[in-house]
């Protein structure tokens, strides 16, 4: 198997409700939750695609006076304007920017813990004859999730109310990869959850 193309897909549109405050510009380790995760995806994918929707203007502004140069060149940030519609819409509107990509690493804004030595020992769980990896832990399945071309292609042609747990049912082979990152179940989605991060 000859290099592969791996682009990250970050999605950071949501409207934070349940947090009360801007998840994406929250800070863990120093770094907003955005750029934390972005920046460990640019050290393992070739592009990595940032979706915005609520305060798209914020998450622009601040990306760009964060970010090294190096890893500008590698992000795309892209809005969907219709992301109040569903996260499916999100995920839509980041594929739409991933084509020529043999894999995508997708992930959510809300998973700023896991460690950089995650994401490498992820991608080296990619093999031919699977579709879809993802990590477990005790049989628990967690995030975020590498997928190929054949879920993008699924994907892009599903109507925006789908989803992609149905999607990934559809004739798609997948490899569940059985970790010690317990991280991977870090879903900060209320103030309490991000009190008990800090």
């Amino acid at each position: 198997m000859g290099k592969l193309k791996i682009y990250g897909l970050l999605i950071s549109a949501g409207l934070s409700g349940r947090m009360g405050k801007f998840k994406p510009l929250l800070e863990y380790e120093g770094k907003s939750f955005v750029e934390n995760i972005a920046g460990k995806l640019c050290t393992v994918c070739e592009k990595v695609i940032v979706v915005t929707g609520f305060n798209s203007a914020k998450i622009d502004k601040y990306l760009k006076e964060r970010m090294k140069p190096a890893e500008l060149k590698k992000i795309r940030i892209v809005h969907n304007a219709n992301y109040k519609a569903g996260m499916f819409t999100s995920l839509k509107t980041g594929l739409l920017n991933c084509s020529g990509t043999d894999w995508v690493l997708y992930q959510f804004v809300d998973q700023p813990t896991l460690p950089l030595r995650f994401y490498f020992d992820f991608i080296n769980q990619i093999e031919n004859g699977y579709d879809w990896i993802q990590p477990v832990s005790g049989k628990r399945k967690g995030h975020p999730v590498l997928f190929d071309k054949k879920v993008i292609e699924k994907v892009s042609v599903s109507p925006d109310d789908s989803n992609l747990r149905e999607i990934s049912h559809d004739g798609i082979n997948k490899k569940y990869w059985e970790c010690e990152y317990k991280e991977i179940f870090d879903d900060i989605d209320r103030i309490e959850d991000y009190k008990n991060l800090t």
